[in-house]
């Protein structure tokens, strides 16, 4: 499963005049395979996907995976508080082509560990690729607990998990307590590099959008053991730091605007464009990257 590793970029939804920007999503497609992406999430949290239609999702789908030929594998997030509607995207997924599903922890409804074991375990089961755990109790309330990932990492096609809670104890935790072939991959930018020197095996990232390259360089040398590697990662924290000032995806999409890789920042509601008060900070940290157009 080692194509499931690196810097993999959880890709935003361009929209414009409320439709679906095609033009802008292979632009920004195109950018990311040059820079040497190592896979795409598509129709994840930062893709906004609670507000893309079932329609809009496959036909998304279907773009990316022309635009991509095969080259990285494409991640479809599918998971959702009704383990129904789950196991029906995830099908669908899989249908359309999906190399693994990135399915979250159910949001709202606070299960216990019990009905996550069930909820992840009855998903699985239900579809021939890859599954992928997703951990995120700052969007979800609840989370996965180390010994509930350890029992599911002996499902046969839960292969890893996306660990967003950005406590890199937690995450080093899960990865003694797991098989060697599963896949801790981070959720957090601010502390993937870090996650990577006690074991993770890369990120799925929002900050790839616009430092994918360097990313990978940093991750390919702590994997070849280069520890001190991570802190040329430093210099990226204020960038990092910037981009989650207001709830993701709306600063990210403020950033590929200015680089001229969106046509427009717009954002379906609820969410908004960038508040204007940010907007000059977020100029200077583009501008002290080298990222504005």
């Amino acid at each position: 499963m080692s194509k499931f590793q690196g810097i993999i970029t959880a890709l935003v939804t361009p929209f414009r005049d409320d439709e679906v920007d095609f033009d802008s999503l292979g632009k920004l497609v195109r950018h990311q395979l040059e820079q040497g992406i190592d896979g795409f999430v598509v129709h994840g949290t930062t893709g906004e996907s609670p507000t893309v239609t079932e329609r809009e999702r496959k036909k998304i789908f279907e773009f990316i995976k022309v635009e991509v030929s095969g080259q990285v594998p494409l991640i479809v997030g599918t998971g959702s508080n009704s383990t129904a509607e789950t196991v029906e995207k995830s099908k669908a997924a899989e249908e359309w082509g999906a190399d693994a599903l990135l399915v979250v922890v159910p949001y709202y409804n606070k299960p216990p560990q019990r009905g996550l074991h069930k909820h992840f375990k009855w998903v699985a089961e239900k579809v021939a690729i890859p599954v992928i755990l997703y951990n995120v109790p700052s969007r979800t309330s609840a989370g996965l607990e180390v010994e509930t990932v350890s029992e599911l990492s002996k499902v046969d096609n839960i292969i890893g998990i996306k660990e967003a809670t950005g406590d890199i104890s937690f995450g080093e935790r899960i990865i003694n307590n797991c098989s060697k072939d599963f896949i801790v991959l981070s959720g957090d930018d601010a502390t993937c590099m870090d996650l990577a020197t006690r074991g993770g095996r890369g990120v799925i990232s929002v900050v790839s959008h616009l430092i994918s390259n360097p990313m990978r360089a940093i991750y390919k040398e702590i994997e070849k053991g280069n520890h001190f590697a991570k802190t040329a990662y430093d210099k990226f924290q204020p960038l990092i730091k910037g981009i989650y000032k207001e709830t993701n995806p709306i600063p990210i999409k403020y950033c590929l605007r200015r680089m001229g890789i969106l046509q427009s920042e717009e954002l379906r509601l609820p969410l908004v464009a960038l508040g204007e008060s940010l907007r000059a900070d977020m100029d200077s940290l583009l501008e002290d990257a080298r990222l504005m157009k």
